[in-house]
């Protein structure tokens, strides 16, 4: 029996990071250097807030929607897969740092 997890979840990563490569440079353009690196953060910490808050598993959606609601609040109004981009970016690094 062949085991597939990690060839999905490799392929997963490299549709995240192709799409990262197109999307955070038109965020960049979109926002400028100062805005973004603002947002950034701020998704950041909402994805930091939301592992903690949301500990289950299989709760992605309900964390993804936590962090969209926390960008609203902070006034961002931004492509939502672009959003969704930053997200993943900051879920892969707070993975990586842990």
């Amino acid at each position: 029996m062949i085991d597939i997890t990690e060839v999905i979840k490799y392929a997963f990563l490299l549709i995240f990071a192709v799409c990262s490569a197109f999307l955070i440079p038109y965020l960049k353009a979109k926002l400028g250097d100062e805005n973004f690196a603002t947002l950034k953060n701020w998704v950041k910490i909402a994805v930091q807030a939301a592992e903690m808050i949301f500990k289950e598993s299989k709760m992605g959606e309900q964390k993804k929607e936590y962090v969209l609601e926390f960008l609203k609040t902070k006034g961002y109004k931004v492509d939502t897969e672009a959003i969704n981009n930053l997200i993943e970016s900051a879920v892969l690094d707070l993975k990586k740092e842990v």
